[in-house]
């Protein structure tokens, strides 16, 4: 590799640690509930969620607004704060609610881009066993919401016995939870670490899936090779180096901040994307794909720290997202490489065509390109 190569390789690798800041915030259709028990019946749920995805909810659900002065101070709050009440809810098995009150509404201090909605309900007078209901709330938010209840102050791992703390027990903390779950029954332990795992490896494949910048780079890298074990290094470098940086940002180890991040990223597709024009060999493009991974294994981390990682749970959370990201690469490769090959033998006699090489990854030079863009 020249040395001018691994100079713009290392270049871009570090740009993501200039600046400051962090990407803990919520992401859209991911909202969180945690309930804290106050005594006597009586409970403190605090609603988060991104602000713009509560707009969004808002203006898509929110009630009519025609004779509302929305200038007039607190009114905004006051409508967004019923709107939450009405959409979570603390109920026994026949249905019977727990009545509620709005606390407050507004920013979240721990998250700039964040809003919160404290609500107070008053369970003592409800028989039976109390469920948490936030589901009106995950329907507002589309098909693909996703919420993380806590139950305890932050800190309330602190009291867990020291099985708890491992999973080796079921104890309160924290369970993801999805349109059609059951409710969540606070008279029992939420779910033990292993049993979160399920819903950590189906948001690691989302993840990768759904994240259309990920799969160009991944695409563009590929364009080229003709033979499984090229693909295979490829792969598996990027896999080792992503897994090193998704390790650490999870485990609270290194923190970067998410804008310098989303723009590497950008800036590695654009690269890879236009490095086809220059060279068809594959066999050391292990090597770039192991500096970029870094970077993506960042952009992955904020994925699994948005979610949520339960302190108690951090290995199978961790395990479970990064091996659903592994799933997902693999489905890519399992369907780009056998489309390249099939093309080469229909049109090409079994060599593969430069102008689709170059056609596809100026796509995803224009893609990259225009996130750059987008992201500075």
């Amino acid at each position: 590799m020249a040395l001018s190569r691994i100079a713009l390789l290392l270049i871009v690798a570090l740009s993501v640690v200039g600046g400051a800041g962090t990407a803990k915030a919520h992401t859209a259709d991911i909202s969180s509930s945690r309930i804290v028990p106050e005594g006597d019946g009586r409970y403190r749920v605090d609603v988060g969620f991104l602000g713009a995805d509560i707009e969004r909810m808002f203006a898509e659900s929110g009630p009519s607004r025609a004779d509302v002065d929305l200038t007039e101070p607190g009114v905004i709050e006051a409508m967004i704060g019923k709107f939450i009440q009405s959409r979570v809810a603390l109920q026994n098995e026949a249905g019977a609610a727990c009545p509620s009150e709005i606390v407050s509404v507004g920013a979240d201090p721990a998250n700039p881009r964040d809003s919160k909605v404290v609500l107070r309900m008053d369970c003592s007078a409800v028989p039976g066993q109390i469920l948490y209901n936030p589901y009106k709330l995950l329907e507002a938010q589309g098909s693909r919401a996703k919420h993380l209840v806590g139950v305890g102050e932050r800190n309330a791992d602190e009291r867990l016995t020291e099985a708890q703390s491992l999973g080796a027990e079921p104890a309160p903390g924290e369970v993801m939870i999805f349109p059609g779950d059951a409710l969540v029954d606070l008279s029992k332990p939420l779910l033990t670490p292993w049993e979160l795992a399920p819903k950590f490896f189906a948001a690691g494949i989302e993840h990768i899936m759904t994240g259309y910048d990920h799969l160009c780079f991944l695409i563009a890298v590929m364009l080229w090779a003709t033979r499984v074990w090229p693909v295979v290094k490829l792969v598996t470098a990027f896999t080792v180096s992503h897994s090193i940086t998704l390790s650490l940002a999870a485990l609270g180890l290194v923190d970067l901040p998410s804008r310098w991040v989303e723009i590497a990223i950008a800036a590695s597709i654009v690269y890879v994307a236009i490095e086809n024009f220059f060279t068809c060999k594959v066999e050391g493009r292990w090597r770039d794909t192991f500096v970029f991974g870094l970077i993506h294994g960042f952009g992955f981390a904020s994925g699994l720290i948005e979610i949520g990682v339960p302190q108690r749970a951090i290995a199978p959370a961790l395990a479970s997202f990064n091996l659903g990201v592994e799933a997902g690469q693999i489905g890519v490769v399992l369907i780009a490489l056998p489309l390249l090959s099939a093309f080469d033998r229909l049109f090409t006699h079994g060599v593969r065509d430069p102008r689709l090489v170059r056609l596809g990854s100026g796509v995803i030079a224009c893609l990259g390109a225009y996130w750059l863009f987008e992201r500075v």
